[in-house]
C-alpha cells in the first residue's frame, strides 16, 4: 500500500510504500518527549516529494540515527539508521502519515505493552 505524508505545514512531503501492520512506541528521551509512533520500512521504501533541503536533521546520543524534521514547523515526520544487519531502514512516524486510522495501528512499546 502507498502512504502520503507531510509536517504540519506542508514543507516536507513524502510517500511510502509498505504493509503498516504495526508500530513501536519508542522509549528514548527523542521519542518519549514527541509522542512519534514509527514504522520501520527500508529506506527505498521513502520517497521526497518536496526537496530534502526542506529537511532539518537532528542527532544524538552515539549519533547513528538522523531525526529528521520540518525546519519551518519542526514536526518530525521519519528517522534514518540502519538495522542491525546494515541495511538502510527509515521510521516514519505514523502520525504524519493521511488517512490512517492511528487506533486501528497495533502499538508495542518497549515495556512489553500493546494496544
Amino acid at each position: 500500500m502507498n502512504y502520503s505524508g507531510s509536517c504540519h505545514c506542508g514543507s516536507v512531503e513524502f510517500e511510502v510504500e509498505g504493509i503498516l501492520d504495526g508500530a513501536l512506541a519508542c522509549n528514548c528521551s527523542m521519542c518519549g518527549r514527541r509522542g512519534s509512533l514509527l514504522w520501520f520500512v527500508p529506506r527505498s521504501a521513502l520517497s521526497l516529494r518536496t526537496p530534502e533541503a526542506d529537511l532539518a536533521t537532528y542527532t544524538f546520543n552515539q549519533h547513528v540515527i538522523q531525526h529528521r524534521f520540518c525546519a519551518n514547523c519542526g514536526i518530525h515526520t521519519f528517522g534514518e539508521g540502519k538495522d542491525p544487519a546494515g541495511n538502510a531502514m527509515a521510521a516514519i512516524n505514523i502520525r504524519c502519515l493521511a488517512g490512517v486510522d492511528l487506533e486501528a495501528v497495533p502499538v508495542q512499546h518497549y515495556d512489553g505493552r500493546s494496544r
